[in-house]
Order: structure tokens, then C-alpha cells, then sequence
């Protein structure tokens, strides 16, 4: 049967205790400075103006101490910017077309070095999200003015042991998961002194909407800003939430994917992204508050969304290098009474063919639809996945990271699948934020599912 991670939650520091350093910006070589354009930004992009944060912890190594990681990575970071020319550039309105751009002005990235008064160790368990981990990471420079604020900014934090963070906050526009995994890849290389080993593809045009923009499908996985009255994709919620993390291992997806193969259609693949997303889709969708709630829940139509890499299914082929985001959201809806009620692997088909629609046409169509009504991705729960995306695989001077994972900000409609760390490695953690009545709700049908 599937188990939480833990019980009860640990005792999690408050305060990290960082001191920042140094704090300053780095910039291109003037060759790549010299030349001032812009760079276009598709209809994906236009919509992520966040920024995401990571954390990538290593344990100490004799060989490479804090002070020489420091300088190694700051160099490195230059030569990066080379071939990632946006990464010190800004975001901009173009006044002509009233889109987002960047200007790549060589403005610089941030970069910042900062110590803390604790031990790798004394942070506990870094699976559990803590959300002082922000002090691990700069968004926000406080030496420039909001309007000139990076779209990349490196924190290196060294702990007392002689191990280190990478804290990298990224604007969304930047990067998707896999070019940001590529960037890594690519700054490990530079660090061993080796050429790039992925030359980046920063053509964005290539996801330009067709002209004139045909919509050839319904979108029922977008809506239209002025449909909606919230202004983001998924907004943060006042009320308290339960935060429980939820482990299974390679054996128990395996089963999973055996039991859904009994009675799926066999017209999608049973992957384990599947089996763990259905999984979540019916665990949230039946996790109603109260018991009146209950019958009129069994009516209403559940939508759960997931990304889709399009890289490999537009015709072209969009390089594998391509560093925007080439990722769509791909959907399912069904109504609650049949996600109680039907088996298992017809829930799992009804998540794969969220991914089997995504052909060259649809998506071109999304990415037209966006160019006409300007919206966003809107479901009752997103599934955000960074189970395979393998930052923690990533070689550099001084081994792999012992974990990487993004800073954690609980939203009670987007469920988090993280790697297992333990056991095989091939395992997943699914991380729930909901309030407490919904929570308990989910752990029985988390429970009930598997069995």
C-alpha cells in the first residue's frame, strides 16, 4: 500500500541564518555585447513572466572548496552567456505590437555569494519543501531598480560543513524544465573546461503563430483572461492547507501500470507518469469537504492538466536544443462519478489521451488560439512534474548534486511530483497541499486506489 513520507511533518528551520556576501552582476564578453537586439518570445512564453527557483545541494568536497566553486562558476557563467546572450538581457513591452520581448542589452545576471551558519546536515531533510530554502535563492537585486531587474540570478551559499547551494531563479520566459536541464549540462561542461555539450537554439520565431492564426480544435484546457477572474494560472489560496508528501516506490507504480493494463484500451501507452496522474486525478477530484457536498461532487466535470514536451511532435521537429518553453498543457475531464466508478485504466487512457491529441496541428492550433484571445491554462488541478527531468544527474567538477528541487510555495490546485532519492531511484514523491477536510479525503482515496 502506498505510505507518507512521513507521519507528521519535521521540525523544519525557520532561519537559515545566510549572510550575503557579494552581490553584483556579470555580464557577456564584449563580443557578444557589441551586437544589441531583441529576441522574440512566442505565445508559451508570453504567459510564464514568473520566476522559478531551484536549489541544487552538494556535499562537501575537499577538492573543491566553497571559494573555488565560487570563482570556477562565475566563469563559467560568463562563457555561458555567450551562447545564452538572453540570459542578461531584460524583459521588455514592444511598443509596436504590445507583446513581451527581451532585449538583449547585456544588462548582466545577478550573482551572489552568501554563507550559512549551519551544516548541510543541520537542514534536515531536504525531500520535506521548506520554504526558507528562498534564502537560497535571488530573485530580486535591491542594488537596481524594479524595472531593471535580471532574468537569471546565481546564488552560491557555502554552510559551515564545506558544502554548498546553487540557488537559480530563472524567469519562466526563459526556460522550460528540459532546456533548463540542457543549460546545466551545458554549464557542467564549461566548468570541466569543455566546449558546450548541447549548443543552445534560441530561435523562438520557430513557435511563431501561423498567419492568419487558424484554431482548428477546442481548447477546453485555455481560457481567455477576460473569462476569468483570476490573472495567473493557478493563484495561491488564503485558506490553511494540510501539506502531506505521499511516497511510492518502483514496485508499487509498477503494479499500478500492471492493473491499469488489465483494462485499458490499449490505444495509449499505461506509462508510470499516467498511472501516478490518474492516480491524483481521482484522489482530488472525490476529495469533497462535506458529506452534502458529496452527491452533487459526483456530478460536476473534473479537469486535471499536465505539460506536454511538443518538441518531437510538430512536423518539423523542433531542435532538441530549442531552449523556450516547448511544452503545452495537455488535459482530461471526466465527471467525479465516473472517476469513483470506472476501472482504473480507463482513468489511466483518459490521461493519455490528454498526450496522444497533442499532434503538429493541435498544437499550432493552441499556439494560434493564443495569438487571438490572449489567456492561460485553467483546470481544477495541474499536475507539475519533475520527476524525470534529472537536474540531480547533472555531472559537475565536484559530483552530482545530493538533491535538487525547486522552492516549494503550496497552491491547493497544482499537486508536485518529485524523484525518490532512496531505494532505486525510479520511485516518486507526490506532494498535496489541500485544506485539512480535503486532505484526509485524499489520503483515503490515495489509499483506496492502491489497493
Amino acid at each position: 500500500m502506498g505510505s507518507l513520507y512521513q507521519e507528521s511533518p519535521p521540525l523544519l528551520l525557520q532561519d537559515l541564518k545566510v549572510t550575503i556576501k557579494e552581490s553584483t552582476l556579470i555580464f557577456p564578453s564584449e563580443e557578444t555585447t557589441s551586437e544589441k537586439k531583441s529576441m522574440f518570445l512566442s505565445n508559451v512564453d508570453q504567459i510564464l513572466n514568473f520566476d522559478v527557483q531551484t536549489v541544487h545541494f552538494f556535499r562537501p568536497n575537499k577538492d573543491f572548496p566553497p571559494e573555488m566553486v565560487s570563482e570556477k562558476l562565475r566563469k563559467a557563467l560568463v562563457k555561458a552567456m555567450d551562447a545564452y546572450e538572453f540570459l542578461a538581457g531584460r524583459l521588455r513591452v514592444d511598443p509596436s505590437s504590445g507583446r513581451l520581448d527581451v532585449d538583449c542589452n547585456g544588462a548582466g545576471a545577478g550573482f551572489v555569494i552568501a554563507a550559512s551558519e549551519y551544516t548541510l546536515e543541520e537542514l534536515g531533510d531536504l525531500v520535506y519543501p521548506n520554504p526558507a530554502f528562498a534564502q537560497l535563492v535571488t530573485s530580486q537585486l535591491e542594488s537596481l531598480p524594479k524595472d531593471d531587474q535580471p532574468l537569471f540570478a546565481f546564488q552560491m551559499t557555502s554552510f559551515k560543513c564545506g558544502g554548498f547551494a546553487m540557488g537559480i531563479s530563472t524567469n519562466h520566459t526563459t526556460f522550460d524544465g528540459l532546456s533548463f536541464k540542457t543549460f546545466l549540462e551545458n554549464l557542467a561542461s564549461l566548468l570541466n573546461e569543455k566546449p558546450l555539450s548541447t549548443p543552445p537554439c534560441n530561435d523562438r520565431t520557430l513557435l511563431k503563430a501561423r498567419t492568419p492564426p487558424s484554431v482548428t480544435f477546442p481548447h477546453h484546457e485555455l481560457v481567455k483572461f477576460l473569462d476569468c477572474e483570476t490573472t495567473t494560472v493557478f493563484e495561491a489560496t488564503s485558506q490553511k492547507l494540510d501539506f502531506k508528501i505521499f511516497k511510492l516506490s518502483s514496485d508499487q507504480i509498477k503494479k499500478l501500470k500492471e492493473r491499469a493494463s488489465e483494462t485499458s484500451s490499449g490505444d495509449v501507452r499505461v506509462t508510470g507518469f499516467n498511472v501516478v496522474t490518474a492516480l491524483v486525478w481521482r484522489c482530488k477530484a472525490l476529495s469533497v469537504t462535506t458529506e452534502e457536498e458529496e452527491e452533487a461532487n459526483l456530478e460536476r466535470e473534473s479537469t486535471i492538466l499536465y505539460a506536454v514536451d511538443i518538441r518531437g511532435r510538430l512536423n518539423p521537429e523542433l531542435p532538441s536544443s530549442y531552449t523556450g518553453n516547448a511544452v503545452l498543457t495537455a488535459y482530461a475531464k471526466a465527471k467525479c462519478n465516473a472517476l469513483l466508478e470506472e476501472p482504473f485504466g480507463e482513468i489511466v487512457d483518459m490521461v493519455g489521451e490528454g498526450a496522444k491529441r497533442m499532434t503538429n496541428e493541435y498544437a499550432r492550433s493552441a499556439i494560434d488560439w493564443g495569438e487571438l484571445y490572449k489567456g492561460f491554462p485553467h483546470g481544477e488541478v495541474l499536475v507539475s512534474s519533475w520527476w524525470k527531468l534529472g537536474f540531480a544527474e547533472v555531472e559537475y567538477p565536484w559530483g552530482k548534486p545530493k538533491y535538487s528541487c525547486p522552492v516549494v510555495y503550496h497552491r491547493k490546485d497544482i499537486v508536485l511530483l518529485f524523484p525518490d532519492i532512496d531505494g532505486d531511484g525510479k520511485g516518486v514523491y507526490v506532494l498535496a497541499a489541500l485544506p485539512s477536510k480535503e486532505m484526509i479525503k485524499f489520503q483515503h482515496w490515495f489509499e483506496d486506489t492502491l489497493c
